[in-house]
């Protein structure tokens, strides 16, 4: 069994340290107030056991928790005061240097929290620290100047989580849908140096891998991009080539139509070839200015094409994209394995979703590259345009800001929608399991405590938005001058474009599963527990629509991808609830709205009952579906397509990827416990367990995490059952 210490750090569970613990404070308080020393014994062993009941590591605070409560069981007042003024005399000494602290075990690699914190972040490496290290300083001074002390306690408490603090002392936003299209067409700077509109289709995919870590180092949540502005660039190409392809014949005395067009349409698909690969290679190496890969998803949708020629060009790219990554990146070894980004999200339409449409080929190569890569994940055109509908009653298709965080539709002051450019201010996340066991089966209550919740994640949204007010455009020039999002002069401020549905403020929600199971002891694959869950789902919209009229801020609700918060609202449940059955006796809690993961549920029953819950989260959501290796039922995974375009806006199928650099073992690595109870991998052939040795892939929230978890998730990840 493992302990968290104060600082980060992971050590083995001594027990004997309990019993020192409560044997010191004895000994300070009168005879007539001490317990014996059998006594001590029995609160060390029943400390021990309810620790190793968790199946996680626990906390110092924690244990010490458990202690004050068997003390009081007893009736040893005294020796409880004594015990409580001990650890709170501590706890002063500690504050003063709780940041440095952090700080320093992140700089030796002690920090276990921090290790699992980000699947995508290498905590060993120096970026990744100086990040860190930053990060903790941020924190801290939003705790202690920037945020009221009820926001900060309730996020401590879990009640609610307050996203990115590492990241709010500066004014920063969240997750951009990045204008690409006017940054190639019309030129950008970046790092002062001009960048004029390219003169090919390889400079524009190198020019956009720029652009892309400029972006992700001035922001920190994810961001989109579409295929659709590269696709000009095609036909640029594909006529500098035939110019030259005619020269070259012409000087041999070659004048061949036929054969000029040939030999130019090789050399426009080699050169679309390297383009591609530009973009795979330069988004996996880049490190960004906080030490990872930028969180970037690019955007697939024939039905962006202004007309046929760019159309047939962006199916080119498109295929080429498909290719290239299912084919995959090498690893250090020299092996094919899976890599994390970019994300890719490929539209299903008419001319693309069944056999015999136009464009129908690429699909299948979509399938088939979701049964090895896990990517792309898809957006029903048919339904989004049923969903996302605008003030002129248009419906609109258009990619996600990262993972999952949808933007409203919003139509210009020449009433043409727009969505590139756009941005999503932040986000807060109410802990709903937390408001389900609080009302403990009483529905007057628990309404009560939701509005109480709701208007603390209104004074936290608020924070966000206040927090970016005033910024000057010169903060991040390539975001607010330079076209990424918007060409204000220097020294401009932000503020008009926090408004008006320009970008949004999304409230996030976790847990509905367990709250519902809470409140009434169903599920939400039964009636009323589905009845409920859309009840609840439609309060929260009531919420945001209420707070946008008032304050003209596009407040929108959001499926929140919980990763490391998914452990930390489970433990604090847990703490102020202890095990309740079917609620917190898992070391994670369900993200947003999704069926548990442990539930018995066939594809297509899964993705038609969250299909309603996803249309009641405007700000953003994602479906999946949990499959074995489909490689070799790829018909399987077309079906399963079909469906999507039919029932659900956004959707994806999760599969597995792994590699294990000793043995070269290609399939499921897998998740076993260790001597000490905690969950590790280990190659099902050869045994290693060395995490540094091994390459794992899997989806978390949305985007592919590769290694590794917290013990939350991991658990969460070992618990999934194929709904296929």
């Amino acid at each position: 069994m493992k302990l968290i210490k104060r600082n980060g750090s992971e050590a083995v569970f001594d027990k004997s340290k309990i019993y020192f613990a409560v044997e010191k404070a004895n000994a300070a308080v009168a005879e007539a107030d001490r317990i014996t020393s059998h006594q001590v014994e029995k609160i060390t062993d029943k400390v021990t056991k309810k620790c190793a009941k968790l199946g996680r590591a626990v906390s110092v605070e924690e244990i010490q928790d458990m202690v004050e409560r068997e003390i009081m069981s007893l009736g040893a007042f005294a020796l409880a005061k004594a015990y409580i003024t001990y650890r709170y005399t501590r706890e002063l000494v500690r504050r003063s240097n709780t940041t440095d602290d952090k700080i320093m075990s992140l700089i030796e690699c002690n920090n276990e929290e921090v290790k699992q914190e980000n699947s995508n972040k290498n905590p060993t490496v120096n970026s990744v620290q100086r990040d860190y290290m930053a990060g903790e300083v941020s924190k801290d001074i939003t705790r202690r100047l920037l945020l009221p002390a009820d926001i900060v306690e309730a996020h401590e408490e879990g009640l609610i989580h307050f996203h990115d603090a590492d990241y709010f002392a500066q004014h920063m936003h969240n997750c951009d849908l990045v204008n690409l299209g006017d940054m190639l067409q019309n030129g950008t700077v970046i790092s002062g140096t001009l960048i004029e509109k390219p003169h090919s289709f390889s400079t524009a995919c190198n020019i956009a891998t720029q652009i892309i870590a400029q972006v992700a180092s001035n922001q920190y949540g994810g961001q989109s991009i579409s295929l659709t502005h590269l696709a000009p660039f095609v036909n640029v190409s594909r006529k500098k080539i035939i110019k030259a392809v005619t020269e070259e014949l012409a000087g041999v005395g070659v004048t061949d139509e036929g054969a000029i067009a040939k030999i130019a349409e090789k050399r426009l698909r080699e050169e679309i070839n390297r383009g591609v690969q530009c973009i795979q290679y330069q988004v996996v190496t880049l490190l960004t200015t906080n030490g990872q890969a930028p969180f970037i998803t690019v955007f697939m949708y024939l039905g962006e094409a202004k007309d046929e020629q760019e159309r047939a060009d962006l199916a080119l790219i498109i295929e080429e994209v498909l290719l290239q990554r299912y084919k995959g990146v090498k690893n250090e070894s020299g092996a094919w394995i899976t890599p994390a980004f970019p994300k890719l999200i490929y539209v299903l339409e008419e001319d693309n979703v069944r056999e015999g449409s136009k464009y129908h080929y690429l699909t299948k190569l979509a399938a088939k590259c979701t049964a090895k890569r896990m990517v792309p994940d898809y957006i029903s055109e048919k339904i989004m345009l049923e969903n996302k509908v605008d003030k002129n009653g248009n419906g609109q298709c258009y990619t996600c800001m990262g993972c999952r965080s949808f933007l409203t539709p919003y139509v210009d002051e020449d009433g043409n929608p727009k969505y590139y450019g756009r941005f999503n201010q932040g986000v807060v996340t109410v802990n709903l399991v937390d408001i389900g066991l609080s009302a403990n089966g009483d529905m007057e209550k628990f309404w009560k405590i939701f509005d109480d919740r709701m208007k603390l994640c209104h004074r936290a949204l608020r924070a966000r938005h206040e927090r970016l007010l005033g910024t000057p455009s010169d903060a991040a020039p390539i975001l607010w001058q330079y076209g990424a999002l918007t060409r204000l002069g220097k020294g401009e401020k932000i503020d008009k474009y926090l408004y008006g549905g320009y970008s949004t403020l999304s409230l996030g929600y976790a847990g509905l599963w367990e709250c519902v199971y809470a409140l009434i002891g169903k599920k939400l694959t039964e009636p009323e527990g589905e009845e409920l869950g859309l009840e609840i789902m439609r309060k929260l919209n009531e919420y945001t629509a209420k707070w946008k009229a008032v304050e003209n801020i596009d407040y929108s609700l959001y499926g929140t991808p919980l990763e490391s918060t998914t452990y930390k609202f489970s433990k604090c449940l847990q703490k102020r609830f202890g095990i309740v059955e079917g609620v917190t006796d898992k070391n994670y809690i369900t993200n947003s709205y999704h069926v548990h993961v442990t539930e018995p549920i066939d594809a297509f029953a899964k993705l038609e009952l969250e299909a309603k819950f996803q249309k009641l989260s405007p700000g953003g959501a994602i479906s999946y579906v949990e499959v074995p290796d489909m490689q070799n039922n790829i018909d399987a995974v077309l079906g399963v397509m079909e469906y999507i375009y039919e029932h659900i806006m956004y959707a994806e199928l999760n599969t597995k990827s792994d590699y294990c650099q000793v043995c070269g073992f290609d399939g499921e690595i897998a998740v076993t416990e260790d001597e000490d109870g905690k969950l590790v991998w280990e190659c099902p052939n050869c045994h290693n367990r060395d995490q540094a040795k091994m390459n794992v892939a899997r989806r978390t929230c949305g985007y592919i995490g590769t290694q590794y978890w917290n013990q939350g998730r991991t658990q969460e990840i070992r618990e999934r059952v194929l709904h296929l």
